[in-house]
């Protein structure tokens, strides 16, 4: 009796052991165009967020992260790769990213993870509705993926190695949801930690489309408009809020499911939770929709990183300028495995943990070619620019564009270029984007030029096309 109990009190030391030398689980929860001011938490009296709120409570919120790069592939392909766009050659949608790419998948894959993609994709190129073949998947083995649709509650995916075109059940999001808790689930009971992605399309517009259980909880509601919405669009604004708001509060519903899951199968400790966005919605301020416009409202982006095992559960609030090219390295470095020689971004993991100091004084914003939805006929153009702990600066192919105070200016009215009294601040921000430029190696030269370079074949609009239809699935006539 004795050497059984002896046998089974070893058995237990070594299952402890294991699982406390466990490299931690990931869980990346990434949305489309949620702006980093439109949560409970950033201070949003408008939504309803409960589950994000707690979230928050519990993780590091990382308040000045950006989109350097506002658009949804240029994005999707830095926080793969870790490059910036130039690099990777993805600075404008719809374009493959190289399956060469040394990416994040890849590498966790090579460090014994088991790897996961849900939901929406958008580097692959090949059509918004095409299937996606295990070779173009960038090393993720489950595969329940689109490469793009916003018709949530008729959404296609492809599954598996099989080609057949699916749909799922309902509003998407709630039923990726679903299959993402069925992946945890069984990743619970095997011994290699897993790498999962959660893609979700929403609450990227068509905004009224959320399920009216969601859409009722604002139909009645005052808003608070921005300062910076004209006038003559607070109307539309109203009502877009209304959808917008009721995609993010049914996607905070299933944060919520996927978070009590974690805790039901006493995974939540060693589980890094990542809630973030491609990039924002401008929603009408600056008189404008959508995003690649370098205001706050398009590059300014949520990000909260949960990881009880290193970062405990008190919530913190982190000032550090995190990049979509560092997210990468910032989450190999917390899972210590090695950065890949390829990668461009910071590695922030040591000043998450509060063991390393932040050197980090500004970052950059660009956009290396206008398109699509912010083409040059609806105002578009190229630019560089940096931003601080307090400002943003911003130059387009003419020279400075853009200076704005965002602590004494947070809806940026006030633009300070060529205000005498901040030459010698605008010189120095000048001189600190050169920097950046350098470093880059990022000639600044026309959009043009990269289209040429990297030989994308783009329409009368200068802009990549796609099997366009509408959101009844009929062909588009423009």
């Amino acid at each position: 009796m004795k050497t059984y109990f002896s046998f089974a009190l070893l058995f237990l030391s070594l299952n402890n052991i294991h699982a406390q030398n466990k490299k931690p689980n990931i869980l990346y929860i990434l949305v489309d165009q949620w702006r980093a001011s439109a949560i409970g938490y950033a201070g949003d009296k408008n939504v309803i967020s409960p589950n994000l709120d707690r979230l928050a409570s519990e993780s590091i919120n990382l308040k000045n992260a950006i989109s350097g790069t506002p658009v949804c592939t240029p994005h999707r392909a830095s926080l793969m790769t870790g490059q910036y766009p130039l690099t990777n050659g993805v600075f404008m949608n719809d374009v493959l990213l190289d399956t060469n790419n040394i990416t994040i998948a890849k590498v966790y894959k090579n460090n014994n993870y088991t790897t996961g993609f849900v939901g929406k994709w958008h580097i692959d190129g090949h059509g918004r509705n095409s299937y996606i073949p295990p070779t173009r998947r960038q090393g993720f083995s489950f595969w329940m993926a689109n490469e793009c649709s916003h018709d949530y509650n008729n959404s296609p995916y492809y599954t598996g190695e099989s080609n057949k075109k699916m749909i799922w059940n309902g509003y998407d999001a709630i039923a990726q949801t679903e299959d993402v808790i069925k992946y945890i689930k069984k990743q619970a009971t095997e011994p290699n930690p897993f790498l999962l992605f959660l893609s979700i399309g929403s609450p990227h517009d068509p905004y009224q489309t959320a399920p009216e259980k969601y859409r009722k909880m604002y139909e009645n509601k005052q808003f608070i408009i921005n300062e910076n919405v004209p006038i003559a669009n607070r109307e539309k604004v109203k009502k877009d809020l209304v959808g917008y708001y009721s995609h993010i509060t049914a996607i905070d519903d299933c944060i919520g499911k996927m978070w009590q899951t974690l805790k039901d199968l006493g995974i939540d400790e060693n589980t890094i939770i990542v809630f973030s966005s491609d990039h924002g919605d401008l929603l009408g301020s600056h008189g404008s929709w959508n995003k690649q416009q370098p205001y706050e409202e398009s590059i300014r982006v949520p990000f909260l990183i949960h990881y009880p095992k290193a970062f405990g559960k008190k919530g913190k609030i982190s000032n550090a300028l995190l990049n979509s090219p560092d997210i990468m390295p910032t989450l190999l470095g917390l899972s210590n495995i090695p950065i890949p020689k390829t990668v461009e971004g910071i590695d922030f993991s040591g000043i998450l943990k509060g063991n390393k100091k932040d050197n980090v004084k500004q970052t950059l914003i660009s956009c290396s070619q206008p398109f699509g939805q912010w083409n040059r006929k609806m105002g578009g153009k190229e630019y560089r620019g940096i931003v601080n702990q307090q400002y943003t600066y911003v130059r387009d192919l003419q020279g400075p564009w853009l200076l704005f105070d965002n602590i004494k200016d947070p809806f940026q009215l006030n633009n300070l270029i060529e205000k005498p009294e901040y030459q010698t601040l605008q010189k120095k921000l000048n001189a600190d984007l050169n920097s950046e430029l350098k470093k880059r190696k990022d000639e600044f030269l026309p959009g043009k030029e990269y289209i040429k370079k990297w030989n994308y074949l783009v329409d009368e609009s200068e802009t990549v096309p796609y099997n366009k239809v509408n959101y009844e699935g009929k062909p588009i006539v423009e």
